[in-house]
């Protein structure tokens, strides 16, 4: 009936004693049995989506003339900056994706504090190194400079209502010259600071500054207003600096991340946001769960009821679908939300599609006479082609729903499209590998005589 029965349930036994591993904790951890030193850990807890845990979308356009060209590259480089920026603030479960040719849409599941989202989202994020010369101007102050996002020359600023004219500032190179930024320890005992490396024409223009301005100040600002406002002690050629100051752990980090990810290449404005409450959120979770449980409820009971013994074996290989599939989702990790609960229920219903079909199959095959190995073997063999295509055709639609969802920022079809393609290949190993390996199993340890009872023929 089916060769190397033990090496399929040893598979079989393995790849349930993880899932359910995983299934059963939030904190993965193996230790070292001799010094009980962490030899692997991961954080493994399921990832809620907005409409399920509450929290704020944003939907945020390019704050650019209707036709000046927006790039597809320039529009994915702010993408993955404000994603970088808003998991500094500690949001780590956001999803922000470009929606056409202007927008992006973000969402943070279970943000806290929405103010301080906000407000790093409504940053343009201009980062600018500027020429001030002797002077040092205190963090915070609000500069001007002769640089304009837009790439047009700075408008000439408007007298001051004492008639003075504000100062001008010269930049010498924007934070789309910096390449990489790190915190590392200085000379001084628990103090730290900032390194750096530029492009080649940042490395070019900064070591031919530093050299014929040692001792004046290059000041650091972000949206026209001051971080940092260092002295430049020597030239500092190669494109590889740090910038020194009484800087904490703490602080650091937080200026390193403003240089990191402080150069949005496009302005960004706000035109829509939505906030979902936690409670919402909590109400719509227990529906779920409670409708996928009677409906797993369910078809197991028909499942039994209808194909006798080989529905109960099908039940069981539901059970170990919906484990490891569960566990797959904990671990890459994916966001779980309504439609992407939707799209698993709805794999579930093809790993019970293939099942039948393969049923219906043995019950014909017995009906004509074959004998009950024969039966299953040819019941395999025939409903096979039927599941691949059947499921190949369901993959298809869900990688085009997928790249819908990601070209057009639509996060239900992309989750939808996700948890989809994912259950319909845990469902093909389920009902080819697993049903038959377990079935095969039963039969051999009960050998049932009374097949018309135990298969509903």
């Amino acid at each position: 009936m089916i060769r190397n029965l033990t090496a399929r349930l040893v598979i079989i036994l393995i790849i349930a004693a993880l899932a359910i591993w995983i299934d059963t904790g939030n904190n993965l951890t193996i230790r070292n049995p001799i010094d009980q030193t962490v030899l692997y850990e991961r954080d493994v807890t399921p990832r809620l989506g907005l409409d399920l845990r509450g929290g704020l979308q944003v939907l945020m356009e390019a704050d650019l003339p209707e036709d000046a060209a927006i790039t597809a590259e320039s529009m994915e480089i702010a993408r993955t900056i404000l994603e970088n920026r808003t998991n500094a603030l500690g949001v780590a479960e956001n999803t922000i994706q470009v929606a056409g040719d202007r927008r992006i849409v973000g969402e943070f599941p279970g943000v806290q504090d929405s103010d301080a989202v906000l407000a790093t989202i409504q940053q343009t994020g201009l980062l600018e190194f500027i020429d001030t010369g002797d002077i040092s101007l205190p963090e915070g102050m609000e500069v001007l400079t002769d640089f304009s996002p837009t790439g047009e020359p700075a408008a000439a600023p408007e007298p001051l209502a004492d008639g003075t004219v504000p100062t001008v500032y010269r930049t010498v190179m924007t934070g789309a010259d910096l390449k990489t930024v790190a915190v590392i320890p200085s000379q001084l005992a628990g103090s730290y600071q900032i390194s750096f490396t530029l492009s080649d024409n940042g490395a070019r223009v900064f070591g031919e500054h530093t050299a014929a301005n040692v001792g004046k100040h290059l000041t650091i600002v972000l949206d026209k207003r001051v971080i940092s406002s260092p002295r430049i002690d020597g030239a500092i050629p190669g494109g590889e600096g740090v910038i020194t100051g009484n800087y904490t752990a703490e602080s650091a980090n937080a200026f390193a991340v403003q240089l990191r990810y402080g150069s949005l290449p496009i302005p960004l404005k706000i035109v829509e946001t939505r906030y979902i409450g936690a409670t919402l959120g909590e109400d719509s979770l227990q529906k779920s769960l409670m409708a996928g449980l009677v409906g797993m409820s369910i078809v197991i009971l028909f499942m039994g009821l209808y194909y006798r013994l080989p529905g109960i074996v099908a039940d069981i290989a539901i059970l170990f679908f919906a484990a490891v599939a569960f566990a797959l989702f904990k671990w890459i990790p994916i966001t779980l939300t309504l439609p992407g609960i939707a799209g698993f229920l709805l794999s579930t219903g093809s790993a019970l599609d293939a099942n039948i079909l393969i049923f219906e199959r043995i019950k014909e095959e017995l009906r004509s006479g074959r004998t009950l190995e024969q039966a299953i073997d040819q019941g395999w063999l025939k409903a096979r082609s039927s599941i691949l295509d059947s499921n190949m055709a369901t993959v298809i639609t869900s990688l085009i729903l997928f790249w819908f969802g990601s070209s057009f920022g639509a996060t239900i079809v992309k989750g939808f499209s996700l948890t989809l393609m994912l259950g319909v290949a845990i469902s093909l190993f389920t009902a080819i590998f697993v049903t038959r390996s377990l079935l095969a199993l039963v039969l051999k340890v009960f050998k049932p005589k009374n097949l018309e009872f135990w298969f509903g023929i």
